[in-house]
């Protein structure tokens, strides 16, 4: 316990999935948390649920991150109350799916807008303060999808090959500086659009997806949070401009 006490995190689509399991993780080992969303409602919700469940005011605003100046006021706001911001959990994320030659500039940009050039936003807004303290922490959700290609996922792979891209350069750029910018990709991992996606699956085709994975489960979305937790704190202070991959083996099983 108390692994990123003192510390300030900001954590990007933090009302649901990954993110929000993150917030719970970084609460528990002391740090102040912060929440990023677009869903206002859910936002709302679940920082109050967090409060009374850890006891610890848990900021929350309203933002889309595909909207640069949406996220520099909302960074800007966040920073009064937060005094600085040590560590940044770009979560925030959607599937966009469809036929290459469907997608039209909106599809193209919904993707890359809210998958990769949110990221960026979020980080460009936090980077001058951790610059001057030379000292923070940016993790950013990354995929599978950013190794390996699955046929019928178009333009979601584009995204998150640039976001792991983004990671790398970042990391590299401001080594010397105290920062350190790595990712993570999950595989399948019990999100609320992943059960929604096998919620609509038949029953064989559900268990087919299950045995792809050599462990034969679905991901947990606070297996991946321990991984963000683990790579925004101390511990991990030699590990920079790297990804890690959390998706049960699948994406190294070779299938017929």
């Amino acid at each position: 316990m108390g692994r990123l006490n003192g510390r300030r995190a900001l954590i990007t689509g933090g009302a649901s999935g990954i993110g929000l399991a993150s917030a719970e993780c970084f609460l528990a080992e002391g740090a102040r948390v912060a929440l990023l969303d677009r869903d206002g409602d859910a936002l709302a919700r679940e920082c109050a649920r967090l409060e009374r469940a850890f006891g610890s005011p848990v900021l929350g605003v309203k933002a889309d991150v595909a909207d640069s100046v949406s996220v520099a006021r909302s960074i800007a706001e966040l920073l009064d109350p937060l005094d600085r911001i040590d560590i940044l959990v770009n979560a925030a994320g959607v599937n966009v799916f469809a036929d290459p030659l469907a997608t039209d500039d909106a599809i193209w940009r919904r993707c890359l807008g809210i998958n990769l050039e949110g990221a960026w936003h979020c980080t460009r807004a936090v980077l001058p303060g951790m610059l001057e303290r030379e000292y923070g922490n940016v993790v950013n959700v990354a995929s599978v999808h950013g190794h390996k290609i699955i046929p019928g996922a178009f333009p979601y792979p584009v995204a998150k090959h640039g976001l792991i891209g983004l990671t790398r350069s970042l990391g590299i750029e401001y080594a010397a500086c105290g920062i350190r910018v790595n990712s993570v990709s999950p595989g399948l991992i019990r999100t609320p659009p992943a059960q929604a996606w096998l919620d609509g699956l038949s029953d064989e085709a559900r268990r087919e997806q299950v045995a792809l994975l050599p462990c034969r489960r679905l991901g947990e979305p606070e297996e991946v949070a321990n991984t963000v937790l683990f790579l925004s704190s101390d511990e991990a202070r030699f590990i920079n401009a790297t990804d890690i991959l959390i998706d049960g083996g699948r994406s190294q099983v070779y299938h017929s």
